[in-house]
This record gives C-alpha cells, structure tokens and sequence, in this order.
C-alpha cells in the first residue's frame, strides 16, 4: 500500500520543468520509474516532451496512467513494496498491519496501494488500516481498477516530489 503523505514544500521551479524537458531521454526514464514502475508510462511522458507548465505535465501524467494496460498495471503494482511504519507505531498496529496485508495479498494477487492524504503517522496508519479492510471485499476486478487508480495518485504525488528535487514520497503497503 504505497501510503503517501503530502508534504507542504514550494512550487517546482522553472528550472526544474526545464530540466525535465531537456535532459537525456534515458534519464528521465528512470526519474520516472521511481514515480510508477511501468516503462510504458514513463517513455510515454519522455516521449511527448517538452511539457509547457507542471499542470501539462501532470495531465498528461494522468492520462497515461488511465492507460495503463493490464500487464502494465501489473508491472507496476510488483514493484511497489511495503513501507517501514513511522516510529512510535504500536507493535499491535504493526501486526494489524501485516495481517491486513497478508489477506490482501493472498486475495488479489499483489501488494496493498493507497495514497494517504494524512500528515499525521496515527492518521496516515488509520486510513491504511481502513483502506484495507474495506478494499479487501471488493471483487478482484472491482479492486483492480481501485489500485490502479490509487497508483495513479501516487505516480502524481512521487512526479510532483521529482521535479522538486525532494523525493519526498513516502510508500507504503
């Protein structure tokens, strides 16, 4: 479950979009694996570069990854990983955790994704915990299409933290 936190920081610059832009092909390829591991998503936004402004670039971000095709889906849901919960969680948490995960798993096939709008590691741990329990009745295909528009927002938020040079994207399973 590639839990995110969003983290208040400064817009990206112009000089990163440029960046972005200009630099070598193979480069950004791989900028864009650690946003979302589908090499068709990421030679798609090398591909159709350069990007006038961040909103381009995130729609077109988007729109790839409404694109997605089942074996690309796939591709990149078997490289996320689990995340290490935030100091000061409950070993009971961490037990929860990993039994919610072990069931998910054991049901669709592939780790546990979701994009956490929580700032706070007790409310970021909340919703994992009840993502994952309500996502765990969906219907295989029925949870598909959830992941792989919680992927989407990930890919969004991991995209925005490249061009800001922070990599401050927190996953989580």
């Amino acid at each position: 479950m590639p839990a995110q936190t969003r983290a208040e920081s400064p817009s990206p610059t112009p000089t990163s979009l440029e960046r972005f832009n200009t630099e070598p092909a193979a480069d950004i390829e791989r900028a864009l694996l650690t946003c979302l591991r589908s090499l068709r998503w990421a030679r798609r936004l090398t591909d159709h570069r350069p990007y006038p402004d961040l909103d381009s670039l995130l729609a077109a971000a988007d729109e790839a990854a409404y694109d997605l095709t089942p074996a690309d889906l796939s591709e990149a849901l078997a490289a996320e990983s689990l995340p290490d919960l935030p100091d000061g969680v409950y070993a009971a948490a961490h037990t929860a955790l990993g039994a919610a995960h072990a069931a998910y798993e054991s049901r669709f096939g592939h780790v546990f994704v979701i994009c956490v709008d929580s700032p706070s590691p007790d409310g970021a741990l909340n919703q994992v915990l009840t993502g994952i329990r309500s996502r765990l009745t969906n219907d295989p295909e029925e949870e598909r299409v959830v992941a792989a528009e919680e992927l989407r927002r990930l890919a969004r938020e991991r995209l925005v933290g490249v061009l800001r040079g922070a990599g401050n994207c927190a996953t989580s399973h």
